[in-house]
């Protein structure tokens, strides 16, 4: 029946749901904005650790030295507090400070047991700058006997004693700081990585929407602003606004050439068929002359239907007239009989003279190609069921089909089959033309050859509720 097998085209949803011999590739990949805006969102959060541990580095030293002097300072008035101060007054001031500071002072034995203080940069830094300031015997400990605390050795008149105070002395004091800090400045730079991501995408996106109906043959409303700021972009519009002019006057060619054609051809055609019928007396070669001159007025109609621009309107049409029509057409031919299963109320989104000629056509390479070798009549089976938001129309014959290695190539433009050069009575459009009118249409296309023999021609379109 028909030249070829096609897989779908740009179907908003893939025949896959209905075959799934005709699934096509999905979309992937992340868009434009989404991408720019993670990588600038990683560029500034990495700065911003980056920064934030250089900042550590350089506040480690200074915060060090600080926290040495005070516990250094701590340190020496309690000594001297201790050295000037009798025994009774001594115990009170140690109650005292214990009880007001935090700070309590204990002998030193020499069984005491201690573990280093030195267990991180910090305190390093610390331990060697108390050592520095209270002289060479100072001990700083992490807990002694086994007492977790900060806790400075130190002596009194070569008497050993303990100092414990709290740890927390050591801690930043803007633990909580540090972390809001981070936060906002996270915030701030996903809110700045958003916005740059959207003034880079916004003039692509523009483009990709001025592409999108020049593509429709919208050309009036795809104009760009050529008064951008930027520069790369201002001349990326403004030759995209000087191919859209080109292309309208190409396109404004194009009909005056195909009126040409249609008008300078005929006319010469129609007198070449009168005279014939005039001037041949054989009635054999009259009547082979005349189906000459008849073919080359279709295969001008398929160029005329090939050539036609691709901005099309859509509306809603009941599919089933629209097949009723085409089948009416050829109901009185003796090559071909149909068998039509079409709901009543079926209706899709579609140009109804565009969806005539795919009908049209399709019918036609059946009663050429999908002739039963018995009979030598095409038995056509048409059929349309709804599926979700899409119809789909099949178009089956019960023909020899088509070799395996044709059917990839049989809706490109000019292609014929075997079947087809034998006969040459074609142009080899007819399926390229069925092809682009689905696809101006919003639908997708397909054929494939059936297990139980013959061709099925699958046309997918927007359903009409």
């Amino acid at each position: 029946m028909i030249d070829g097998l096609a897989s779908a085209h740009s179907s908003p949803v893939p025949l896959e749901a209905t075959d799934p011999g005709l699934a096509r590739d999905p979309d992937a990949g992340w868009s434009l904005f989404w991408r720019t805006f993670f990588l600038l969102a990683i560029l500034l959060l990495v700065s911003i650790l980056a920064w934030l541990q250089t900042l550590r580095a350089f506040e480690l030293d200074p915060r060090a030295v600080q926290t040495a002097q005070q516990i250094a300072s701590l340190v020496n008035l309690s000594r001297a507090a201790l050295i000037h101060s009798d025994s009774i007054a001594r115990v009170s001031l140690i109650k005292t400070m214990t009880d007001q500071e935090g700070v309590r002072i204990l002998p030193r034995e020499p069984d005491d047991r201690f573990e280093p203080f030195e267990d991180d940069a910090l305190g390093h830094r610390i331990s060697q700058e108390l050592q520095t300031r209270l002289g060479p015997g100072t001990v700083v400990a992490n807990s002694v006997n086994g007492d977790p605390g900060l806790w400075v050795g130190f002596t009194i008149e070569d008497d050993g004693y303990w100092m414990f105070t709290d740890r927390s002395r050591l801690n930043p004091p803007v633990g909580k700081t540090w972390i809001i800090w981070l936060v906002i400045a996270a915030a701030l730079s996903l809110a700045g990585a958003a916005l740059i991501a959207r003034l880079i995408n916004r003039p692509l996106r523009d483009l990709s929407i001025a592409a999108t109906r020049v593509r429709e043959g919208d050309f009036s409303a795809s104009q760009l602003n050529e008064k951008m700021a930027t520069s790369e972009i201002r001349e990326v519009n403004i030759e995209f606004n000087r191919m859209a002019r080109k292309l309208v006057q190409i396109e404004q060619d194009r009909a005056i050439m195909l009126a040409g054609i249609s008008h300078d051809l005929r006319t010469p055609l129609a007198r070449l068929r009168l005279e014939t019928e005039l001037s041949v007396a054989d009635m054999d070669a009259r009547e082979h002359m005349a189906n000459d001159i008849e073919q080359v007025n279709a295969i001008i109609d398929k160029f005329m239907d090939y050539a036609r621009p691709d901005h099309v309107v859509l509306a809603p049409v009941a599919l089933g007239d629209v097949v009723g029509r085409c089948v009416y057409a050829l109901k009185d031919r003796g090559d071909i009989r149909f068998n039509v299963d079409l709901p009543n109320d079926l209706r899709v989104l579609a140009d109804e003279v565009e969806l005539s000629r795919v009908v049209s056509n399709l019918l036609e390479n059946a009663a050429r190609y999908g002739k039963s070798v018995d009979t030598g009549v095409a038995e056509v089976d048409i059929s349309g069921k709804p599926h979700d938001a899409w119809v789909l129309l099949e178009v089956r014959d019960h023909g020899p089909g088509v070799p395996p290695h044709n059917l990839a190539h049989l809706t490109k433009a000019f292609f014929r089959g075997d079947a087809a050069r034998t006969s040459a009575t074609g142009a080899g459009l007819g399926l390229a033309i069925v092809d682009k009118n689905i696809q101006r249409m919003g639908g997708a296309f397909a054929l494939a050859n059936r297990s139980s023999g013959g061709l099925a021609a699958r046309i997918q379109l927007q359903r009409v509720v």
